[in-house]
């Protein structure tokens, strides 16, 4: 009888947990970081960048309604968004591109990830129609007040396709530098390149997190890896990595809410 009771509670905690990973998919999580930046101009003191990554062809209600009513009520000026808007097993674009047109009214810059170009990244030109700049190893002067800063974008590291150094060609000044790549492997080369912060995606937190012990696998690292989610810094080099908003592989999360990141800058000045 004791024996027939411990088995039925394991079965039972694990279809509890199962469920609860299948549920939690659909639970969004607003994630607030804020990062002081040296050499900031005053100008863009409170700066705010929402960051968006792996959606995976996702739908969050119809045309993205449930997740653009989350964004509509949080206030930033740029948007960021490091790749995976598709998914290889399922590539339907027009999720990605109802959540990109109803972020037209502010600057919109993306960098592709691995997701996107196992699909050939077909999407590109509708992500051009729809006000999105694509950034490939290249980088962007982002003025306002007669201050800037770098926009800085890679393609993808973890495919290998990734040229930090003909990204930075055309930077020609100390002004701070944001990186925009998929995956968190460009880390090394940013810090040692003197990047001052890099947002990044990919690893979807593991999309199972255990308590202390973080995320169990991710695509390119060992098991219970190091770059997996969340703040990192190194020197003047900061780190962000997104938690996504999609899934990979199988459709579960646990501990690991589908988030978006609103990320202020401040200046050390």
């Amino acid at each position: 009888m004791i024996e027939i009771s411990r088995r039925s509670f394991i079965l039972g905690s694990a279809l509890a947990l199962l469920s609860y990973s299948l549920l939690e998919v659909n639970f969004l999580l607003v994630k607030k970081y804020t990062i002081l930046v040296k050499g900031l101009s005053p100008a863009f003191d409170g700066f705010t960048i929402l960051h968006l990554s792996d959606l995976h062809n996702k739908e969050f209600g119809h045309k993205q309604e449930k997740l653009l009513n989350l964004i509509n009520k949080q206030e930033f000026h740029l948007v960021a968004i490091t790749g995976d808007l598709v998914d290889k097993r399922n590539p339907r674009v027009m999720p990605g591109i109802h959540l990109v047109e109803k972020l037209s009214h502010k600057p919109v810059y993306f960098v592709p990830g691995n997701h996107d170009w196992w699909n050939g990244f077909k999407f590109r030109e509708q992500l051009i129609e729809s006000g999105v700049k694509i950034l490939e190893n290249q980088a962007e002067k982002f003025s306002l007040n007669g201050e800037h800063f770098w926009v800085v974008g890679v393609d993808d590291p973890y495919l290998g396709r990734d040229n930090l150094g003909q990204a930075l060609l055309n930077v020609n000044d100390a002004a701070p530098k944001i990186l925009l790549a998929h995956a968190p492997n460009i880390y090394d080369a940013a810090i040692k390149s003197g990047i001052d912060l890099v947002m990044v995606g990919h690893t979807h937190g593991g999309q199972v997190r255990l308590p202390i012990l973080g995320a169990i696998v991710i695509p390119g690292q060992d098991l219970f890896p190091k770059l997996d989610y969340g703040l990192f810094t190194s020197g003047k080099t900061s780190m962000i990595i997104n938690g996504g908003l999609g899934e990979s592989v199988l459709p579960i999360r646990f501990n690991m809410k589908p988030e978006i990141v609103l990320l202020t800058l401040r200046t050390d000045q």
